[in-house]
């Protein structure tokens, strides 16, 4: 058996020559010094410091060393790994400053900049109109009545005197629900109009009665810029000992001066409705001109045409057969009724040229209207 070989020389073995080992150390240093980011910075220390760069791979071969040999070469061979890792600390430590610099000027905040820059929303007109026009009638001391918008036929047209062969019980005008099985009727048609909340009422209620009805109403129209076949009506019912067509012309003056502002004043020009007898168109002065655009070229008004009046809705005084079909004695109690569309008031009161507007969901429309409360 033969002895170990006390003669070897480590400088035989290429790894570990001083000048190898040396060379290898600055091009690591070099590398490092060279890196501008972190990622760049792990690449490097992964191929000169990592489990198979040069100088991990020298380490191994001091282990194949005579003992006499590994203490110089280990200490060679240490040193330089010592000097790669140091460097790769402070690089790191610069390369994260640099960083942390960077993010801080990139991704700054301006706190003097104001907090609530989300867009102011708004409630819709017709909601804030509807209920203005609410706030009228109940400082009058009215209540406001709500009733289903899935009617039954005899509350929407029977019990209004509006007779089966009635134009507008036609599919032409009305929206009816299917029964059952197909073909089958139902007896229930989308509400045409408010007034079947005026009949629940009577219903509902013993004399005297005062209700406002706000609400959406359904109609077989073509969408067009003054027509919907889904809008907004509001109806008012008075049944009271004594009312006459001058408590109803008296009302009406006030809504307008209350909407309008003063001044403003109605008419009623003779008409016909089912449900009210006698019965009238009831129309407004223009709130533009003020009537003075009639006859006079010189200042004409679009918002009347220059006919000086607007037409707002019907009413009249109730029809007795309603006021017997709601179980009220028409020889004690009388009283009178009146409705007109908010979208046509919107209109009037704004200016809206389209009434597509009021329904497409632009917040471009319904923001100049504010959040008013």
């Amino acid at each position: 058996m033969s002895a170990p070989n006390k003669s070897y020389d480590p400088v035989e073995v290429e790894a570990l020559k001083p000048d190898v080992i040396e060379r290898v150390r600055n091009e690591a240093l070099a590398a490092i010094a060279a890196a501008d980011s972190l990622d760049a910075l792990n690449e490097v220390k992964v191929a000169h410091a990592g489990d198979r760069s040069p100088l991990a791979l020298a380490n191994r071969e001091i282990g194949a060393l005579p003992p006499h040999a590994k203490a110089a070469a280990g200490k060679l061979v240490g040193q330089s790994r010592g000097a790669v890792n140091k460097a790769l600390a402070a690089r790191r430590e610069e390369l994260e400053a640099e960083r942390d610099e960077r993010v801080l000027v990139e991704e700054a905040v301006d706190v003097t900049l104001p907090h609530d820059r989300a867009p102011a929303g708004a409630r819709h007109p017709l909601t804030t109109l509807a209920e203005r026009i609410e706030d009228i009638f109940v400082a009058m001391g009215y209540e406001v009545a709500e009733g289903p918008e899935v009617e039954a036929e005899w509350f929407n047209f029977d019990a209004l005197n509006i007779g089966p062969d009635h134009p507008t019980r036609s599919t032409h005008d009305t929206f009816f629900v299917e029964g059952g099985k197909p073909g089958e009727e139902s007896g229930l048609v989308l509400r045409t109009q408010t007034s079947p909340v005026q009949i629940r009422s009577m219903l509902d209620r013993e004399p005297p009665v005062y209700v406002i009805c706000p609400g959406r109403v359904f109609r077989t129209d073509e969408l067009d810029a003054t027509h919907t076949p889904v809008f907004h009506q509001v109806e008012l019912l008075a049944i009271d000992k004594g009312l006459t067509m001058a408590d109803l012309k008296g009302t009406l003056d006030h809504m307008v001066q209350a909407l309008f502002g003063e001044g403003m004043s109605t008419r009623l020009r003779p008409d016909y409705f089912p449900f009210t007898e006698p019965s009238a168109e009831m129309d407004m002065v223009c709130f533009r001109c003020r009537g003075e655009s009639v006859g006079n070229p010189d200042r004409p008004c679009r918002t009347c045409s220059s006919e000086g009046w607007i037409e707002l809705g019907g009413c009249g005084v109730v029809n007795p057969r309603v006021l017997v079909a709601c179980g009220i004695d028409p020889e004690v109690y009388s009283g009178f009724a009146f409705g007109f569309g908010i979208e046509r008031m919107l209109m009037f009161r704004h200016n809206v040229a389209d009434m597509r507007d009021m329904i497409e969901g632009d917040v471009r429309f319904t923001r100049p209207f504010g959040m008013e409360i």
